[in-house]
């Protein structure tokens, strides 16, 4: 599974901040390790310099073989929740997907 980060003019993206997440998200999606091809990070300051509640946007992409991509987007106040709150309804669609298809 490769991941893959990026951010919006308005973020700065460093080497630290992409171990950090990738780590994350290897370590949360790692039960769907085989069934997944990709992961895509796209974070963003909606606001730029301005101040406002919720404006950290984080969209997840995630491409499951032979599936759809699967995208989910959390905002929040901080990177770091908007991740955790993106993260959280991937592996929730994750599972719902292969349980589906489990089904079948």
């Amino acid at each position: 599974m490769k991941v893959q980060i990026n951010t919006d003019k308005n973020i700065e993206g460093s080497a630290r901040l992409e171990s950090y997440f990738a780590a994350e998200v290897e370590k949360s999606l790692d039960r769907f390790q085989d069934k997944i091809t990709r992961v895509e990070i796209h974070f963003g300051d909606e606001n730029g310099e301005k101040f406002s509640l919720h404006d950290k946007k984080c969209v997840i992409e995630v491409r499951p073989v032979k599936l759809q991509p699967i995208t989910v987007t959390d905002h929040a106040d901080t990177l770091e929740k908007a991740f955790s709150g993106a993260l959280a309804k991937a592996k929730k669609s994750l599972t719902t997907t292969f349980e589906k298809i489990k089904a079948h």
